[in-house]
């Protein structure tokens, strides 16, 4: 008789309508990075509170010190959405099973992303080096790509997993010759006498990207959400942008709390291919290269063992893009989708 009532509890709970399961308060988290600075700003300018009045909810948004760490939270269930790299979002909450959405594509590193080497000038002085960067991360997508271009592979390196909290003072120590980092711990560390980048994100534009991130049940469940999350991005997007009064201020605010001046924070900009205009995202994410790029990060993943253990070959999990599916179309966890940047392009927010 028990097992006939859960059954019929359990009939009832999948046919309810998604407005059943909606709820009004949201948590998203960010670490510092160029092009997630934004969302701190955002927050503390009152912009996201705002949008989220406008629907009806409430968003916190929450600083986590480790990047990655940021990621595990977020699969874990603490948090609604959170800033991470089109990389990141497949090897953490794809492969652990967390059907997540590309809510809002913010920029591509265009130079943000490097690798450094200590007295040496050229990527063919890398071979033979112990490489610190945050293992199975971007940065190590870039190493790996990177020797690709000079005719080496990872063998001809040895990678030290080193956090992005410790990235600036491990390379300030005699024995550390070469790390693969991003801004603002790029800068940093090239700021250190003797220091040469060798190779960036410039070299493979458009691979490298950056998004907001939110759980696929939850936007499905709470469109407000994303209404809400796209709607205040773009407003902060128009505000920062260009050289008034109120701009400037904006990114002198962001660049104080990322440890960095006006000067220091526009920089970092000139190497991000910031989408300032929703239009300029959707299209981005409707172009075939997405879909190649993920076939890249898929491949690159697998090899290193990152899509699970039950993963038989790259297209274990499925990616679904606005031109198609890379992967395996019955098992899609992550998801580029445009919908609310669209509606944002169409005013309709």
């Amino acid at each position: 008789m028990k097992i006939f009532i859960s059954l019929l509890l359990l009939s009832a709970i999948a046919l309810m309508p998604n407005s059943v399961f909606a709820k009004d308060h949201f948590n998203v988290c960010w670490t510092i990075y160029v092009g997630w600075m934004p969302w701190d700003y955002g927050a503390k300018a009152g912009i996201v509170k705002k949008w989220a009045d406008k629907y009806g909810i409430t968003i916190d948004v929450t600083q986590i010190n480790d990047y990655v760490e940021s990621i595990n939270q977020y699969t874990a269930g603490k948090f609604d959405g959170c800033t991470m790299t089109n990389m990141d979002a497949l090897t953490i909450p794809a492969a652990g099973n967390v059907d997540s959405t590309a809510l809002i594509v913010g920029d591509f590193s265009n130079g943000n992303d490097g690798i450094v080497l200590k007295g040496k000038k050229s990527l063919n002085d890398i071979k033979g080096q112990k490489i610190n960067l945050v293992e199975l991360s971007v940065s190590h997508y870039l190493l790996a790509r990177a020797l690709g271009t000079a005719g080496m592979s990872e063998k001809d390196v040895s990678v030290v997993n080193t956090s992005d909290a410790d990235i600036v003072s491990v390379y300030g120590t005699a024995s550390v010759s070469a790390v693969v980092t991003w801004n603002p711990l790029l800068s940093t560390v090239l700021a250190t006498p003797n220091s040469y980048k060798v190779f960036d994100s410039s070299q493979i534009p458009g691979e490298i990207i950056d998004l907001m991130v939110v759980n696929t049940k939850t936007l499905q469940e709470n469109p407000k959400l994303g209404k809400a999350l796209t709607g205040a991005w773009y407003e902060i997007m128009s505000t920062i942008q260009g050289n008034s009064p109120k701009a400037k201020k904006a990114r002198t605010e962001m660049a104080a709390a990322s440890a960095t001046d006006l000067k220091g924070f526009d920089a970092q900009l000139k190497t991000t291919k910031m989408f300032y205009k929703p239009v300029d995202a959707v299209t981005f994410s409707a172009g075939t290269q997405l879909k190649q790029t993920m076939q890249y990060v898929a491949e690159f993943s697998f090899a290193h063992g990152l899509l699970g253990t039950g993963a038989p070959d790259a297209k274990f999990i499925g990616i679904e893009t606005p031109t198609g599916v890379y992967g395996n179309p019955a098992n899609v966890k992550l998801r580029f989708d445009p919908t609310y940047m669209k509606l944002a392009a169409d005013g309709k927010l």
